[in-house]
């Protein structure tokens, strides 16, 4: 910035001027080219003529915009004599004198380009499982990182240039709904969370690697960059070029829809070709149907069906929400949804529902045509689609036949038959029926809005039969509450229970118009469920994951549960007691690793009649989501104990188990459920302080562990960090034997005073959270304290 002064005198043609740069000597050339002169007027060309520096030629690569005040009354239609030299003194026009300018340069620092390195064979696409999208655009998974190059108009200095990402997705982004995303640029990337961090700082270019939490809204991003500088902000333009698609991610271990198995994942997300099974429970048929996840647009289609439904996109986070829109929106009752059914058997206004083999044109033309619905389609059309959805977005799914399913339209959880005085069917009252077999979907994710237990395969279905919250939608019902006749669990429990395992009543009319029960069906619902097995065309029968064997007194129990909440319990004899209770304690601090481990189960008989209990136990392991990973023990004694060997091989982190018991009262037919939740515990690490703690003084540490397991530690790591004490550090130390004892030794000089904590944790595949802390106060020292850099040191010690 130049001072400005005006002076009375006005002697020349222009006014004087003296520049604030008076002592350079070095002026640049400039010469204009013909274009350039003709776009230029008078007092341009003369300006740039006295003071090149200050009012360069403008060029695409270096952005500079001056401003010049204190001039006025400039005659642009006049000519300029370039051969008259021009100083501080010269008189020019006699109408104005100056004896300085003001000048403002700006170098902002602006972006030039985005490289979102979008190849299908690229890095991004290929680690984040979007490879065989055919698209061309950036396909990623949340909860885990990816690359992008950013070319700015000059080099970037991180001391005073800032920059951050901005991510915005629906109609009204929202920081607050986190449908607008502001990604800070960071040192370091850290898990759950939106960051960015420079990887590569090149001449103009930027490498950032960015991560996004695994609680990410899906859906389609606009991309914009701001930076900012010492001259002011600057944001780059939205190009739909640089648009990112977020989707679900099974293979991150955060993300509700995890899936451990990479066999499953590649069946139920990768697989864009299935079977789908159809016919009677004793001839069944088969069909191929081709799902297309990954054609052209059929991405773009699917994130139209959730833009069309309404939602707010802030919920399209969450799994549930999402699947329950895919469902309400595949069918066209209440908001026109994809497709149209059709049961009468005239087609003429559409395509068969047989007729179709893929998913990919129903798709493509719904999308096509802004959102009308396809005609026609039965349950496994609309199954077929679900699945391709449900796939491109993220989310396992597999396409599921129920044989003899039922259609349960009073919440009765029964297949009811009304007779008349003389055994004829009333009509008008059996609005229950009964299908050859129905087709329906699985998807798999964790459910912490239920107990635990319940995550894993939920049964979802876009066939419109019944409403659900007055939309025609259906699920998730967790498979494992219906198992258990626990159809007080959302969502929807209650018609997918009775879809596999209602009991068939008739009710004979009397002649007060009263109805009495006359007769019951208990093994005629509810076969052979089938869906295409893992990594092969064989049809795989699930029917154990929904229900008990038929006729095993587990099952009749999940029977009888389920009809206490319908409305027809009175259907079922009621207990003439409920004098029984049932109690699960831990021993101590509970069962341990490597051990065998013991529950204890407390039967109260709180009347003065003998009691007998029949009493089934079933011992599950658990993902810590509530996710049922496998059976490892089934027993009918009253007395539980786990032996180390039926668990060894089948534990996941956290070690989480859940032992679940049912039983009957023989006397009064009262019914007892028990879901209890325990881990077996690991030994922690100990750690042990040497010498005194002093900032700036070498002190030690001793870190003991035990292996609890009868089997080898392979590649064990142990972690110690501590605030003011000692950095971050990993230490890589080998395996430890069968039911060994080790200890080490770290070294390592505190650097703040005051109560410090020092942290320990152990690393590796066959033992999980083993970790431990011990509190060190450190004391100020008495000299200047000196930066003096620790030195580890690694004792291996082993105890016999």
């Amino acid at each position: 910035r130049m001072s400005v002064e005006r002076s009375s005198s006005r002697v020349g043609r222009f006014p004087s001027v003296t520049l604030g740069f008076e002592n350079e000597t070095e002026k640049e050339n400039e010469n204009p080219t013909e274009n350039n002169a003709q776009k230029e007027n008078a007092c341009s060309r003369w300006w740039r003529k006295v003071c090149p520096c200050c009012c360069p030629k403008r060029n695409d690569n270096n952005t500079t915009d001056t401003m010049i005040t204190g001039i006025g009354d400039l005659d642009k239609d006049d000519g300029i004599n370039e051969n008259k030299p021009v100083d501080g003194n010269s008189e020019l026009d006699g109408t104005t004198s100056i004896s300085h300018i003001f000048v403002f340069t700006e170098h902002l620092l602006k972006v030039k380009s985005i490289d979102l390195l979008k190849s299908k064979s690229g890095e991004n696409r290929t680690e984040h499982h979007t490879n065989l999208y055919q698209s061309d655009d950036l396909i990623i998974r949340r909860g885990q990182s990816f690359q992008m190059w950013i070319t700015l108009s000059r080099p970037f200095n991180p001391s005073t240039d800032k920059l951050h990402l901005e991510l915005k997705t629906g109609p009204l982004p929202s920081v607050s709904k986190e449908t607008h995303v502001l990604i800070p640029l960071v040192e370091e990337l850290e898990d759950n969370r939106w960051e960015a961090a420079v990887v590569t700082n090149k001449d103009k270019k930027l490498k950032l690697s960015v991560n996004s939490p695994p609680t990410a809204v899906i859906g389609r991003y606009q991309l914009t960059v701001e930076t900012s500088c010492a001259n002011g902000p600057a944001t780059s333009k939205h190009d739909p070029a640089n648009d990112i698609y977020m989707l679900f991610n099974p293979w991150c271990e955060d993300d509700v829809v995890f899936m451990d198995s990479e066999d499953e994942r590649k069946e139920y997300i990768l697989n864009d070709v299935g079977r789908i099974y159809y016919g009677t429970q004793d001839q069944i048929g088969v069909r191929t149907w081709n799902y297309g996840q990954f054609d052209n647009g059929i991405l773009a289609a699917c994130l139209f069906i959730l833009e069309k439904s309404g939602t707010p996109p802030s919920g399209w986070g969450e799994p549930v929400n999402v699947v329950r829109i895919i469902s309400a929106m595949i069918n066209s009752p209440d908001d026109h949804g994809v497709l149209e059914g059709n049961w009468s058997g005239d087609y003429s206004n559409g395509t068969s529902p047989t007729a179709w083999s893929s998913s990919v044109q129903i798709l493509k033309e719904y999308y096509e045509n802004k959102g009308t619905p396809v005609k026609y389609g039965q349950c496994w059309v609309f199954a077929g689609i679900f699945t391709t959805v449900l796939r491109c977005l993220g989310i396992p799914s597999r396409t599921v036949t129920n044989f003899n399913s039922v259609h349960d339209t009073d919440v009765s959880l029964t297949v009811d038959v009304y007779l008349d005085e003389n055994l004829e069917s009333i009509d008008n009252l059996n609005t229950d029926s009964v299908w050859n077999f129905h087709v329906w979907n699985d998807c798999w994710m964790a459910r912490p809005d239920l107990p635990p237990g319940n995550g894993g395969w939920q049964a979802v279905d876009a066939t419109p039969q019944e409403t659900s919250q007055g939309t025609y939608c259906c699920g998730p019902a967790s498979l494992a509450a219906v198992r258990n006749g626990q159809v007080y669990l959302k969502h929807d429990c209650p018609f997918v229970f009775a879809e596999v395992n209602s009991d068939k009543i008739y009710w004979q009319r009397n002649v007060n118009g009263t109805f009495s029960q006359i007769h019951s069906e208990k093994k005629i619902v509810g076969h052979c469920i089938s869906t295409k097995a893992v990594g092969s065309d064989e049809r795989s029968d699930i029917t154990n994951l929904y229900k008990y064997p038929e006729g095993t007194e587990e099952e009749r129990i999940a029977v009888e549960t389920a009809c206490h909440y319908g409305s027809k319990s009175y259907a079922y004899s009621p207990p003439t007691a409920e004098d029984v209770s049932i109690e699960v304690t831990v021993d101590g601090e509970g069962p341990k690793m490597g051990e065998d481990g013991k529950l204890t189960i407390t039967l109260r008989n709180s009347s003065s009649q003998q009691r007998t209990v029949d009493l089934h136990s079933q011992t599950t392991v658990m993902y810590y989501t509530g996710v049922c990973k496998a059976t490892i023990k089934t027993d009918k004694v009253l007395e539980w104990s786990l032996e180390y060997k039926d668990y060894k091989d089948q534990l996941v982190d956290h070690a989480a188990l859940m032992l679940t018991l049912l039983g009957r009262v023989k006397e009064t037919q009262q019914v007892l459920a028990k879901q209890f939740s325990f881990r077996l515990r690991t030994p922690d690490l100990i750690i042990k302080p040497i010498g005194k703690a002093v900032v700036g003084e070498k002190m030690a540490v001793e870190i003991s562990f035990t292996n609890p397991l009868p089997q080898v530690l392979k590649a064990v790591i142990f972690h110690v960090e501590g605030l003011g004490l000692v950095a971050a550090r990993k230490i890589n130390y080998g395996d430890i034997g069968s039911c060994a004892s080790v200890s080490l030794t770290e070294h390592f000089a505190p650097t703040l005073p005051g109560p410090r904590k020092l942290l320990a944790s152990l690393e590796c595949k066959q033992l999980t959270n083993v970790h431990g802390v011990t509190n060190i106060t450190v004391e100020e020292n008495s000299i200047s304290p000196q930066n003096i850099p620790f030195r580890l040191s690694l004792k291996k010690q082993l105890v016999s």
